[in-house]
């Protein structure tokens, strides 16, 4: 993954920073460090970022709103 992509998903983190756990925490600020530091993260340290990413990154469920926009039948 390149810096840009670190940059895009420690970016969207710093939202959650309340509601990290502990370990979490700890993984998070050793990753701001990192990237301040302008280091390219290696493959552990990505799949770190990644993994928190994916527990935050929470897609909408856009079923719900399909009874607002529903077509006229002609």
């Amino acid at each position: 993954m390149s810096y840009r992509d670190q940059s895009k998903y420690l970016d969207f983190l710093r939202k959650f920073e309340r509601k990290f756990e502990r370990k979490e925490a700890e993984d998070f600020k050793m990753l701001m460090k990192m990237q301040k530091d302008e280091e390219e993260f290696d493959s552990i340290s990505m799949s770190k970022l990644k993994a928190l990413y994916d527990k935050y990154n929470i897609p909408v469920d856009r079923s719900k709103y399909d009874a607002f926009f529903k077509k006229k039948e002609t």
